[in-house]
């Protein structure tokens, strides 16, 4: 039996959070998707909030997962504690509000979710991403097995797609905001993207006007950064799992543009 997950970029700002609500539920129809993982960290730009995160999952969300702007929005971390839908990066330091990895019962089955945040290029140092998914493993006994690597460096995220590849269902990556044309399945039977890119506007540079980037890369005096507007983009792949092995049979972009 054939289960589909659908993964679905960074949302960014209110455009982002718009062209969620309009499109991800009648996509999710249109493929038939089983199941959906959302990552919600830019919502507010930086950080998501309560209201946001409610907002993702009446769009048609199953899961919410969050990156290094996790806690710039305080008010989420009671929510954290409150919800099982929504995590956090697992190597974040044990003492971090919410929770890292779960697993969902579906109509598959259980379906276990993996949210990890990787080093290179980053401006702290969570604990190893590479070791500590091995020991999660451990503690895992569904059979399909997804995991998202919130990451800067595509080296850090093909290695660890290569490291997981025949022992999970799907990996991709999330953070850049910029689609890779990598989506396929490895030679294991893991689905792997190295990222899925965004929802957000479409003419920005990452769902930020893009006077204010460029403003930045001149020199000039900084400005808070705003999201662009106009017309958005909701950029996802779709893995086809099979459920009885738990490996994936195909990995496909299904790019939304209003």
């Amino acid at each position: 039996m054939d289960w589909k997950v659908l993964a679905a970029g960074d949302v960014v700002g209110g455009p982002g959070l718009q062209c969620i609500r309009r499109n991800l539920r009648g996509l999710k129809q249109e493929l038939g998707a089983d199941f959906v993982v959302v990552n919600g960290e830019n919502a507010a730009v930086v950080g998501i909030t309560p209201d946001q995160a409610e907002d993702i999952f009446d769009a048609g969300a199953d899961v919410i997962t969050l990156g290094n702007h996790t806690w710039s929005k305080r008010e989420i971390v009671n929510y954290m504690d409150d919800c099982s839908r929504i995590l956090r990066p697992a190597n974040y330091a044990p003492q971090a509000p919410g929770i890292g990895w779960n697993v969902y019962e579906t109509q598959a089955g259980a379906v276990a979710v993996i949210d990890l945040i990787g080093r290179c290029g980053m401006d702290y140092g969570p604990d190893n991403p590479f070791l500590l998914v091995d020991k999660i493993l451990k503690k895992i006994q569904a059979r399909i097995i997804l995991v998202e690597l919130h990451a800067e460096a595509t080296s850090e995220k093909l290695a660890m797609g290569y490291m997981l590849d025949g022992r999970i269902s799907a990996l991709w990556g999330t953070h850049t905001h910029v689609p890779t044309a990598d989506a396929r399945v490895l030679p294991k039977g893991t689905g792997y993207v190295t990222d899925l890119g965004m929802t957000g506007p479409r003419e920005s540079v990452l769902g930020i006007r893009p006077e204010l980037s460029i403003a930045r890369f001149r020199g000039d005096l900084p400005e808070r950064y705003r999201w662009a507007e106009g017309p958005s983009k909701l950029e996802a792949v779709l893995f086809t799992i099979d459920a009885r092995t738990g490996r994936c049979r195909k990995a496909e972009r299904v790019d939304k543009w209003d």
